[in-house]
This record gives C-alpha cells, sequence and structure tokens, in this order.
C-alpha cells in the first residue's frame, strides 16, 4: 500500500528582499533621471544668468566709457569752434589795427624810455635820446593852485615849427624859483634856453632843444620834450607842419 505524503510546502522567500511591484521599478528611473535633468537646468540657467548679469555689468560700463568719449569729443568740438572765433576775431582786430598804423613821415614819443622815434612807416629813422616829464607836484603858496609837470600822452600833431623860439615864462617859473610874479610880460621873456628849434605840439608843450644835455634821459622837464641839438636839427629839417606826433 502506497502512504501518501503531503505535499513540500514552497520555502518562504528570505526577509528583506521582498519582490517589489514593476511599476516601482520603471519609475525609479524615471524619478531620478527628472531629477538629474532638473540639476542640470537649475545649473544651467544659473549659469546664464551670472553671465547675463556680468554682460549686463560690461555693457554698462562700455556705455559709460561710450558716453564719456561722446561728451569728450563733443568738449573738443567746442574748444575747437571757440578757438576758430577766437582766431577769426583776431585776425580782424589785426587787420583793425594795421589800418591804424599811422603812414609816412610821425614822431613817437617813448616817455617812459626817454625816446624819440623819426618814423617813416614802420621804419625808424631816427632814434633819439630825450628829457620828458618829471612828474613833481608844484603848489603855490600863495593861492590855491598846483601844476603837475608830466609830459601829456596821446596823439597830437606839429602846429608850428619854430626858430630860435623864445621862452615866455609862466606863473610856475616864478614860484618855482621862489620869487614873484612879474608886473611885466617883458620880465618873462628868456631867450636861448629852449635851443635853436622848436616844434610846438599846443598847449604850451613844445619839443626843444636844451642847455643841459648832460640830463637827457631822465625824467626832469616840466612837461616839454628837450632834445639834443644835432638831434633836434634833424628831426626838425625832416618833419612838416601837420607831423602826427604820438606820445605813449
Amino acid at each position: 500500500m502506497v502512504q501518501e505524503t503531503a505535499p513540500t510546502p514552497e520555502p518562504a522567500p528570505p526577509v528583506g528582499r521582498r519582490p517589489r511591484p514593476l511599476a516601482d521599478l520603471i519609475l525609479r528611473p524615471i524619478v531620478l533621471l527628472a531629477a538629474i535633468w532638473v540639476l542640470i537646468a537649475a545649473g544651467y540657467f544659473a549659469l546664464r544668468s551670472d553671465r547675463s548679469v556680468a554682460v549686463t555689468e560690461d555693457d554698462a560700463d562700455a556705455l559709460e566709457s561710450v558716453e564719456a568719449v561722446g561728451d569728450l569729443d563733443t568738449a573738443i568740438d567746442k574748444v575747437e569752434k571757440e578757438v576758430q572765433q577766437l582766431e577769426s576775431r583776431n585776425r580782424r582786430l589785426r587787420r583793425q589795427i594795421h589800418s591804424f598804423r599811422p603812414r609816412g613821415l610821425h614822431l613817437v614819443i617813448d616817455t617812459g624810455d626817454n625816446h624819440l622815434y623819426l618814423m617813416d612807416g614802420e621804419t625808424v629813422v631816427r632814434d633819439a635820446i630825450v628829457s620828458t616829464g618829471s612828474g613833481v607836484r608844484l603848489a603855490d603858496p600863495d593861492n590855491p593852485r598846483s601844476w603837475v609837470f608830466d609830459t601829456p600822452r596821446g596823439e597830437f600833431q606839429v602846429i608850428r615849427k619854430i626858430n630860435d623860439p623864445v621862452w615866455t615864462k609862466p606863473d610856475w617859473a616864478f614860484v618855482e624859483a621862489g620869487e614873484g610874479l612879474p608886473s611885466s610880460w617883458r620880465e618873462r621873456v628868456e631867450e636861448g634856453v629852449l635851443g635853436q628849434y622848436a616844434l610846438d605840439l599846443g598847449d604850451g608843450y613844445l619839443i626843444h632843444g636844451t642847455l643841459f644835455e648832460r640830463a637827457l634821459g631822465l625824467h626832469v622837464t616840466h612837461g616839454c620834450v628837450r632834445v639834443g641839438a644835432k638831434d633836434l636839427e634833424a628831426i626838425f629839417k625832416t618833419v612838416a607842419i601837420g607831423t602826427k606826433v604820438y606820445i605813449i
């Protein structure tokens, strides 16, 4: 008789190795891959954002540089235009000055250096050492008046040519000498002190000779222009009535 035996049960699966559902096996790699892609995308956009900021800052610096260069160009253009305007104005002024320059024979008296120049246009024909006003102030002790012995500056002309001029002494000559004023005009007349020639400029001012040639070059006169005998003779014989005289 065959004895039936009970079937052997299948062994239980080991603990911890429980089989996973198919869905879990499929979804896990997908999720992992998605996470990787998310990280990659995040990194990419972060890098791009940094680059964008950097580029933006670089662009701003470049823009500022361009604006600075533009401002400099504008400033240079402005200065160049101003220079052109000044040069144009300078040319006009030079033409005007040139038109004012005396032509022909004229006299220029430099009271600073005490020189008289006989000029023909811009050419110096003769250079003479002279004496001009002292600048001294003289007060009249008996009357409320005074005199300042300056040679006047400005444009004048020869209104008379005088041979053997005679000096008619003004009041200040007597005040300066400490003498009373004369009662007769004859007492005012003095000969031989103005040299052999004189050029009358008006208002009592003369270009004349002197007895004191050693003082030429000094500021010692009462306003007239004193010239040495040789220079005065040459100048007197060269200029005519109406000749311009410029005293500076």
